[in-house]
């Protein structure tokens, strides 16, 4: 057993984003062998319910409160410093004096890193060797982001790509291992920082097949007339919000002439504005449920029809575990080990995923078949013990070293 530093940018708890899912695993796993001690950020008040949960998992925890809007405000002194504003965003003086009297008065064997933003806290400082999981390139997300936008936010988010990009390969290089969500992921930060390559591995995410399974006692939240195409997620997150007013525009009208019973549902927390105005009788805007496991279950189809996609996406593995048809963009369907056209079905274009669509609609039974062979795909290759799994023979080895 080590005493083991994790920093997350975010309470690993609820997991009900991506992030989250995949950081909560972490500390679970970590937390089966190793006495963890936590410093984290809270981002949103309805979190601060589960402060004790998280708690119950590490010998000692610290969470910043981190308010979003004075966050912007602050990370914006980044430009005159010439650096990423991703680093001033996440900056915190109450959980920098946390982590220093952590590292002087407990024997840390490893630390590990959740996010390239918290390994400001400890990078630096030479006798501590890292653990990191990058999880995405985040510098090439912002880079994607930035031919979506107009100027100046199309300049602020190629800077910031270029930036983040120069931090990554820092931290990259001191750390004694990087991981990545996929292996095109993984690739890819190869090619960015070939210094670092022969440190970098990938850590594929997960999902709980025996919580994601379909129960025929589970009530479904539809009108027994409706065809329900389901898109979940976080609905403040760019790409998500993206992805969905594009297929409310671009893919529904075109169905509905065909399926006039289709619904689009979009459902996730914290629906900006844009998706709030396409509500409609053809589209449902949820906002936050309690569980998303009825809304998946009971879904005609899912779709993914996500148009910037780093890493494998959760909400793709859900659906997939839910035993559903799913139709993905094919930026997302590539980081998922499935056979397409068994498993899981892609689409390029609008008139594709009308295609898709509607052939699942006409033909449900088509649809339970690739939904219980996706299943089937989840239970055989995406369990969490197994991937998380990848980072114990590093942190043993620093706990050796240092312990």
């Amino acid at each position: 057993m080590a005493n083991i530093l994790l920093l997350v940018h975010r309470l690993p708890y609820p997991p009900n984003k991506g992030d989250k899912v995949r950081s909560y695993h972490l500390l679970k796993h970590l937390a089966k062998q190793h006495r963890v001690f936590l410093g984290t950020f809270i981002d949103d008040p309805e979190d601060r319910q589960h402060i004790d949960t998280v708690r119950a998992l590490c010998a000692d925890l610290h969470v910043a409160e981190l308010n979003p809007r004075f966050a912007r405000i602050r990370s914006l002194n980044a430009l005159l410093a010439g650096e990423p504003l991703t680093l001033r965003y996440y900056s915190d003086a109450s959980l920098r004096a946390w982590v220093d009297e952590t590292l002087k008065s407990r024997r840390i064997g490893s630390i590990v890193i959740f996010s390239s933003a918290m390994a400001q806290y400890v990078h630096g400082i030479p006798r501590l060797r890292t653990i990191v999981d990058f999880v995405d390139v985040d510098s090439a997300k912002w880079t994607q982001y930035a031919p979506q936008h107009r100027w100046p936010m199309s300049w602020l988010y190629r800077r910031e790509g270029r930036l983040l990009l120069d931090y990554e390969k820092r931290v990259a290089a001191s750390a004694a291992r990087s991981f990545f969500v996929t292996d095109n992921e993984a690739a890819l930060f190869r090619r960015l920082a070939p210094s670092c390559a022969v440190r970098v591995d990938a850590m594929c995410n997960g999902v709980d097949a025996d919580y994601f399974a379909a129960d025929d006692g589970r009530a479904s939240p539809y009108a027994a007339d409706e065809l329900p195409v389901v898109f979940t997620g976080a609905m403040d997150y760019w790409p998500n919000v993206d992805a969905a007013t594009w297929f409310a525009s671009e893919v529904m009208p075109g169905l509905l002439e065909r399926w006039p019973s289709a619904r689009f549902y979009i459902v996730g927390r914290s629906p900006t504005p844009e998706l709030q105005a396409l509500a409609s009788d053809k589209v449902v805007v949820t906002g936050t449920v309690p569980d998303v496991r009825p809304y998946l279950q009971h879904a005609s189809v899912v779709v993914a029809p996500l148009r910037i996609a780093r890493g494998i996406q959760n909400k793709i593995l859900e659906a997939m575990a839910m035993a559903r048809p799913v139709v993905a963009s094919a930026e997302c369907a590539a980081a998922v080990d499935a056979v397409v056209g068994q498993e899981l079905l892609t689409a390029t274009s609008p008139d594709e995923y009308r295609a898709h669509i509607g052939h699942l609609l006409e033909n449900p039974e088509t649809g339970a078949e690739i939904g219980r062979a996706a299943r089937q795909r989840v239970i055989a290759r995406y369990s969490w013990e197994a991937h998380m799994a990848g980072i114990d023979r590093y942190i043993a080895h620093t706990a050796s070293r240092t312990g």
